[in-house]
């Protein structure tokens, strides 16, 4: 009886957030079981399990950037995600228009939820991912040259630091700019596996390979 319940309550849901995101109700309801696999029939995804869907469906491999993308799905800021910031969150992450991805990465990239991103913010991403890339014994000089460049390329009204109106403004103009602080959106041939087996109803082995 509790299965049936249970069922007729995941396809309400589903129905709901279908209205709400850029899925079907059939791709949502596979999302939902997707979640419940996760959770072992919970409603609370924590961060760690969340990580091992970037890393192993994804191959997203940067500690601090997954660690922000957690923080950008996790609306209530409660180290949890529900169902829906799981649905939501997938929903921009995988299928969002433009807006959405840019809006998305900004809230990644804000690393103190303050509205902008600033030179230290900048500095602190671009360092994270370039000092793996560089063999320079002091490579800091370099990033700071670089968040030089940027911001006289994004900071349109001048102010040393970038709004969401400076970077929606700059990815209009160069959408490479998107990701400019380090990668946050899954690769393209990661991103289209992943929704061809969620149209087709094949996630079983994303869901096996998380929980490993």
């Amino acid at each position: 009886m509790a299965g049936i319940m249970g069922r007729k309550l995941q396809a309400k849901l589903a129905d709901a957030m279908s209205k709400r995101s850029h899925f079907s109700r059939e791709e949502v309801d596979r999302l939902l079981t997707m979640y419940s696999a996760l959770t072992a029939g919970g409603t609370r995804l924590d961060r760690n399990k969340f990580r091992d869907v970037l890393h192993n469906t994804f191959d997203m491999t940067d500690d601090i950037l997954m660690d922000r993308v957690f923080r950008a799905f996790d609306k209530d800021m409660d180290s949890f995600l529900s169902q829906e910031e799981w649905v939501l969150g997938l929903s921009v992450f995988l299928k969002g228009t433009l807006e959405e991805r840019v809006a998305y990465c900004f809230d990644v990239y804000d690393m103190n939820s303050d509205g902008y991103i600033s030179r230290e913010e900048m500095f602190q991403m671009l360092k994270n991912s370039m000092v793996k890339q560089t063999t320079e014994e002091d490579p800091d000089e370099g990033i700071k040259d670089i968040v030089e460049l940027v911001l006289k390329k994004m900071d349109h009204d001048h102010d040393n630091r970038l709004s969401m109106d400076d970077f929606m403004k700059s990815v209009k103009e160069e959408d490479l700019l998107l990701e400019a602080f380090g990668p946050c959106l899954p690769d393209t041939k990661y991103r289209e596996k992943f929704l061809a087996d969620l149209e087709s109803g094949n996630v079983d082995i994303d869901v096996s390979q998380a929980k490993s």
